[in-house]
């Protein structure tokens, strides 16, 4: 909790926490506010003062709770508030869809000189958007999030990318971002071990009645980014000819983990798509190696070195002499 706040912002926080937990007595308002008991009941009486209907009532089913009918003050913004948040709706994903509609909404109710900025910042800003990024629905994250909150055990239905289906009775530890995609951390009981689910590809939740506890101290960021080569159906290992540090800056933490073997290091880990494995990650890896395992991605990478000699089959064009780009620029490199 910030200890900048003014009362009035305090008082405010202590109202969000009444509407939100009816009931919440002196010291649970206090450890919410992180302040002391006395100073939680100077903002109830702030709030009191204001014209604010806060009920109390003594003994153990005691506490402070919101009167009935008690309206909320409308959500106010400042102009760094209101431009990042359009700036974060368009960094995240083009606003022509529902979350589009909701940003208008916000838009419209902003005061005059917040919103005019706000609007012209949505209109002239463009967006590309992100060829890697994904949108689950709602309903499933929300249901998953929910999950997490109540740490409940749920069993989720999930396709791969390659098409195979499954149900896994999973302990949901932490919905996660990444670059656009939205993961689940969780323990799968199916597999006795840590699983990343991609959320958009998880079908169905159902609630389980138990209950789970997570890891103590979990970093789920540090979690994810250390699992997500584990777990997919077709086992995948590499050998570079080259130390582990050099090797190390251009190995994503999907494609698996990487360890030393004598000079060079070994590259251990699955994939649930050996084509892409093969076409899109191993060839950016400037090194030289050699593929061990698993067969899937062996004969992925055959089939790609079989396209590329093809393509060099032909006699060459020596009589064909290049042309400088148009207007005579030089491209640069890409992104």
């Amino acid at each position: 909790m910030p200890t900048d706040l003014s009362p009035t912002a305090r008082a405010l926080r202590a109202m969000e926490v009444l509407r939100a937990c009816p009931g919440v007595t002196a010291g649970e308002l206090a450890a919410r506010l992180g302040v002391t008991e006395r100073a939680a009941r100077r903002y109830v009486g702030i709030l009191r003062e204001a014209g604010i209907p806060v009920e109390s009532a003594r003994g153990p089913y005691g506490g402070y709770r919101l009167g009935r009918g008690t309206r909320l003050p409308p959500v106010a913004f400042t102009e760094p508030e209101a431009l990042g948040l359009v700036m974060a709706v368009l960094a995240g994903r083009p606003a022509d869809d529902d979350v589009g509609a909701a940003l208008g909404k916000v838009i419209r109710v902003l005061p005059e000189s917040v919103g005019r900025q706000a609007a012209a910042l949505r209109e002239h800003a463009s967006a590309a958007p992100d060829p890697w990024s994904t949108r689950p629905d709602p309903v499933t994250t929300s249901a998953l999030v929910a999950a997490v909150a109540d740490r409940r055990r749920v069993v989720i239905g999930y396709r791969s990318e390659s098409g195979n289906e499954w149900e896994a009775e999973v302990d949901p530890w932490a919905v996660v971002v990444r670059h656009g995609r939205w993961y689940l951390l969780c323990r799968s009981h199916r597999a006795d071990a840590v699983r990343t689910y991609r959320v958009d590809r998880v079908r169905q939740v159902r609630q389980s009645t138990r209950t789970f506890e997570p890891p103590d101290g979990l970093d789920p960021v540090a979690a994810l980014e250390e699992n997500l080569g584990t777990g997919w159906e077709f086992s995948t290992r590499v050998v570079f000819d080259a130390p582990l540090h050099e090797v190390a800056p251009w190995i994503r933490p999907p494609m698996g983990r990487l360890e030393p073997a004598g000079e060079g290091c070994v590259l251990a880990g699955s994939t649930s798509n050996p084509a892409m494995y093969a076409q899109e990650w191993l060839p950016t890896v400037p090194f030289p190696f050699r593929v061990e395992g698993g067969p899937e991605l062996r004969a992925a990478v055959a089939t790609l070195a079989a396209r590329l000699a093809a393509a060099l089959a032909g006699p060459p064009e020596d009589d064909v002499t290049p042309r400088p780009p148009e207007d005579d620029v030089t491209p640069g490199p890409a992104g």
